[in-house]
């Protein structure tokens, strides 16, 4: 007897109920996939407790120290020795203010001067050594002779200031009048320069290691060889990665601000709307030049020093924490391509100056440029095995 074959589903057993039809994966939408994998690493960070540590605790120790070290302070102390000769105790007394040239005292120590009296080879041996500032010798004609190092900034200073006082104290007028006024108020000081560019090399700390390194360690545990098997998208696996960065960039982005704000009286001109946008943009950039650094890097060894290779630059010349103006003005277009000087140019004149995004076009399209090229090419390069 033949039968007949029909489409209708069957009934299961257990609950007399038809079985519910499997639906394709791109029932589910385009994007779902992509929000899988999202979260997946999401929750994957929770297994490296080291990440808490290194994206968020370290910048705040190492904004703290800075900002205590080079906090307002009285004016360092210009320490100061005398070559011991005929001319050495009149010296000293004319550093000491007042006429003891008689007096056998061989040192002294004021609110701005500290200066002692040593013979010829114990005082050049402890200028050398850097125990002193300067050192002074008295010569036969009553002229002095000024022993310091150009290449330390203390020595030149101490050298300008020595010489203006021993000039005064000789009979020499000043022949303009002057004034001095000190300038430390907030959004002008080093730490309010500071904290912008430690957000913006954090920013780039995190999205080259948090992506590259991630990404290299899949590869070498065989991880990505799974994934092949999956109907998943490349685009959707490497977005996924560079964009899991954005949720840590707004606690970053939070935290060092805040404490900048709280403890040192950092002022914040502009929008935090617009830090956060630009703390974004900078995330997805770094995440996108970390894709294309371990797009085919295979051992932990060979990523680490790719990712060295490709930041160090950026840590010398980008203005993390002196102003790359230093450098050769033909060096300038060049270090203002970097992403890292187009980030920390950018946080700066929003949090210091109160600029608008608008008026930092250039900036943000550096940091366009360089996280779409960086992700394309690593789209097409990029290999799972």
């Amino acid at each position: 007897m033949a039968t007949t074959e029909t489409n209708a589903p069957t009934l299961n057993a257990d609950n007399n109920q038809p079985p519910q039809p499997i639906l394709p994966a791109r029932q589910n939408g385009r994007w779902s996939g992509y929000r899988h994998l999202l979260w997946a690493r999401i929750l994957e960070l929770k297994r490296e407790p080291e990440v808490v540590f290194w994206v968020f605790i370290f910048p705040l120790l190492l904004a703290a120290g800075l900002g205590i070290a080079f906090r307002n302070k009285p004016a360092d102390i210009t320490s100061v020795v005398v070559i011991d000769g005929a001319g050495a105790q009149k010296t000293l007394a004319m550093l000491r203010g007042s006429d003891q040239s008689a007096s056998d005292q061989r040192s002294f120590a004021r609110s701005t001067i500290r200066a002692a009296v040593l013979d010829r080879a114990a005082a050049l041996k402890a200028f050398h050594f850097g125990k002193f500032d300067l050192a002074i010798e008295s010569n036969p004609d009553g002229s002095y002779t000024y022993y310091y190092d150009p290449a330390r900034p203390e020595s030149v200073l101490s050298r300008a200031e020595i010489d203006a006082k021993l000039q005064s104290d000789a009979g020499r007028k000043d022949a303009l009048a002057t004034s001095t006024q000190s300038s430390s108020e907030p959004g002008s000081r080093y730490i309010d320069f500071l904290i912008p560019g430690l957000l913006g090399m954090n920013l780039m700390n995190s999205g080259m290691w948090g992506v590259g390194f991630a990404l290299v360690e899949m590869r070498q545990r065989k991880l990505l060889k799974r994934f092949v098997a999956t109907p998943m998208r490349r685009s959707d696996f490497l977005l996924a990665l560079t964009s899991s960065r954005l949720v840590l960039m707004v606690i970053e982005v939070g935290l060092l601000l805040g404490f900048g704000v709280l403890v040192f009286h950092m002022p914040l001109q502009g929008s935090i709307v617009s830090v956060v946008l630009l703390g974004t943009l900078g995330a997805v950039a770094f995440g996108g030049v970390g894709l294309l650094t371990a797009c085919r890097a295979q051992k932990i060894e060979s990523v680490s020093g790719l990712i060295n290779l490709v930041m160090m630059p950026m840590w010398i010349f980008s203005g993390v924490f002196f102003s790359y103006d230093r450098f050769p003005a033909i060096a300038h277009p060049f270090i203002k391509a970097l992403p890292l000087t187009a980030l920390n140019d950018a946080l700066r004149a929003t949090i210091i100056e109160g600029a608008t995004l608008g008026s930092q076009s250039g900036r943000l399209l550096v940091l366009a440029i360089w996280g779409g090229v960086s992700f394309i090419l690593a789209l097409r390069w990029f290999r799972w095995t």
